[in-house]
């Protein structure tokens, strides 16, 4: 049997590899607004990535537990509309492809749920390149904690020393420093790249096909795991 990989590469998947955010925007601002506590929707987009809890704090500081917790509800219904309209990035299967040839494992270290991950997983359509996956079941806070990241070094047995994290939020960026795995940041999240690099992301692309091309040139964060 070939040695298991001693070097990991860890993805987010919504707004990394998946064209998903502006739908959870979307579901959010509308469920927000069900629940009676209507938000703007460049406060709701600034919040994309974090766990739901802190995502709720954050737009609805003043209100009520069960404002909140209807506002999650309806999100879950309102996002499920939308989720086979849901289509890859860029070079995002490319680039999972990649990476396991290059004897790196793949790990899929996002904190959807159950229900979204499925079909997220359907959708890259790449099982046989990925060694691990992890899902909001996992923690018991998502990101910006460290948690899932943790998850995913500990699933594939690798060390933060020997991985890169591959994500497009300041969420995901803080998330793997707080841990000490560098952050490759892509902007198909709407997030610019002075503020991914103010979170400390170690470089700051456009998208996966971007990653995917200094990979092939021998540059970046996981051209240099070795």
């Amino acid at each position: 049997m070939p040695d298991a990989p001693s070097t990991a590469v860890l993805f987010d998947i919504d707004g990394t590899l998946v064209d998903s955010n502006y739908a959870h925007v979307d579901a959010w601002w509308r469920a927000c607004r069900a629940a009676g506590a209507p938000v703007d929707a460049w406060r709701v987009h600034r919040a994309i990535g974090m766990d739901s809890g802190k995502l709720l704090e954050s737009l609805l500081p003043d209100a009520a537990e069960d404002v909140r917790a209807t506002a999650k509800e309806f999100h879950t219904a309102y996002y499920a509309e939308q989720m086979l309209r849901l289509r890859l990035l860029p070079g995002a299967r490319d680039l999972l492809e990649a990476v396991a040839a290059a004897g790196h494992a793949v790990v899929l270290a996002t904190s959807a749920p159950e229900q979204e991950l499925e079909r997220l997983r359907e959708l890259l359509d790449a099982e046989e390149w990925i060694a691990a996956v992890t899902s909001g079941e996992d923690v018991d806070e998502a990101k910006p904690a460290p948690g899932i990241v943790q998850v995913a070094l500990d699933r594939v047995g690798v060390s933060a020393d020997r991985a890169v994290m591959v994500g497009d939020a300041m969420w995901d960026v803080e998330a793997a420093g707080k841990v000490g795995v560098p952050c490759v940041a892509v902007m198909t999240g709407g997030i610019g790249g002075d503020e991914l690099r103010g979170a400390g992301a170690a470089v700051v692309v456009e998208d996966a096909a971007a990653v995917l091309a200094d990979l092939v040139a021998g540059k970046g964060p996981i051209a240099e795991l070795s």
